[in-house]
């Protein structure tokens, strides 16, 4: 397939915004399992058979959720992608009908905080989530749904000026740095857990995220007071960046079987390009290029299709793929046809034609299925982003 026009590929976006708003945006998600009856009555006793009926349902080669009376959920990322699907394209369109969709996933974002006692404003997914590391019943706020979901109020002031938006970030900003443990704290570096539990695995995309949603915060709100700790937490992340100018997704590396992965790689990058934008602060300019670099060069292959992880190809994911197209939509010139590459390969490959993206494909099978947060939400999210930045809409570099 070549390269279609800019009116084919809006109609994709189209579709898979109209699929996705005609389930009412509740889907199945990658970790909920235990959000089955049958499991969580068999398996929910224990750490060990908790991970068990996790990894079997998200492993399986066939969507086992129907069958184990898995419930379609509301995802707090997936709504958070979703409306900043919308925002974009009102950016390139000004249609209202855009605007007005995207208030209305903001406004379902409102209703869907996570309950509890909370130093502000957080989100977490609605299943409960046994990792090795930690157990997080349905709801447990997490750093990293709560930074998307920040992103998204923080594009949604942007585009319209309503205060209300900023102080939704301005209330989660007490939760990221009141919650969440410090795993590091020091005069030049800040790391924070996953989730307000106790835990010491370092995850690398969760500082970088929190200090990009704490810069853009405090350049919109002129709160000088929060920059130190933006910029804190960015540093702790851009100095782990190994001497081939990647990220481990955890610190230390032997902490985690992940090692350079595809979406954590592009979540890392945006986050920095993020921070610098907002912060106006180019120290680390040769980090991200060097860093947009070997993403590129390592995570994806010459056709464009995403590997799983610098030395894995398989499985090809779309989360990969949306990534991809997001990340490089914007350097353009930088990295001619990249983008285009991605797009084209994951509408040859993965999207099914009827609003649904698939979601990956193994070297023997294929998972056909849609998980919406995954699949839908993602895809909309960069085909609504690559649109607007083809379009001369925004500034390409």
């Amino acid at each position: 397939m070549s390269l279609p026009a800019i009116e084919a590929i809006e109609h994709i976006l189209e579709e898979v915004l109209e699929w996705s708003q005609a389930q009412g945006y509740r889907g199945y998600n990658k970790h909920d399992g235990l959000n089955s009856p049958v499991l969580a009555a068999l398996c929910g006793w224990h750490k060990w058979t908790r991970l068990l009926a996790i990894q079997t349902v998200m492993r399986f080669p066939v969507n086992l959720r129907p069958l184990l009376a898995v419930p379609k959920t509301l995802n707090p990322k997936g709504l958070a992608l979703f409306a900043q699907a919308y925002l974009d394209r009102y950016r390139g369109t000004g249609e209202g009908r855009d605007l007005d969709r995207a208030v209305n996933l903001l406004g379902l974002l409102e209703q869907n905080r996570s309950a509890g006692n909370w130093s502000g404003n957080a989100w977490g997914y609605h299943y409960p989530w046994q990792d090795t590391g930690f157990f997080a019943p349905a709801g447990t706020p997490n750093a990293v749904v709560t930074s998307f979901v920040c992103e998204a109020f923080l594009d949604a002031y942007s585009v319209t000026g309503e205060r209300r938006f900023l102080d939704m970030v301005a209330g989660a900003t007490g939760f990221l740095l009141g919650d969440l443990p410090m795993l590091v704290d020091t005069e030049s570096e800040l790391c924070l857990g996953y989730m307000p539990l106790p835990m010491s695995m370092r995850v690398m995309d969760v500082s970088i995220l929190a200090g990009s949603v704490i810069s853009r915060y405090a350049a919109l709100a002129g709160d000088a007071g929060l920059r130190p700790q933006a910029r804190r937490l960015v540093n702790y992340v851009v100095q782990r960046q190994t001497g081939y100018h990647a990220w481990f997704y955890t610190d230390p590396p032997a902490d985690s079987h992940i090692s350079h992965d595809n979406y954590h790689t592009g979540f890392i990058l945006d986050a920095l390009w993020r921070y610098m934008e907002a912060s106006g602060d180019r120290q680390w300019e040769t980090v991200y290029l060097n860093g947009l670099r070997f993403y590129a060069d390592a995570l994806f292959t010459a056709e464009g299709a995403p590997k799983w992880m610098y030395d894995t190809r398989y499985p090809y994911d779309i989360h990969g793929a949306a990534q991809g197209v997001l990340t490089f939509s914007r350097h353009r010139d930088s990295f001619p046809g990249l983008a285009d590459r991605i797009l084209v390969w994951a509408l040859n490959n993965m999207y099914r034609g009827d609003g649904q993206f698939s979601y990956q494909i193994h070297r023997c099978y294929r998972k056909n299925y849609t998980l919406l947060r995954w699949c839908n939400a993602w895809m909309s999210r960069a085909l609504a982003s690559y649109l607007l930045y083809r379009s001369g809409a925004a500034s390409a570099c």
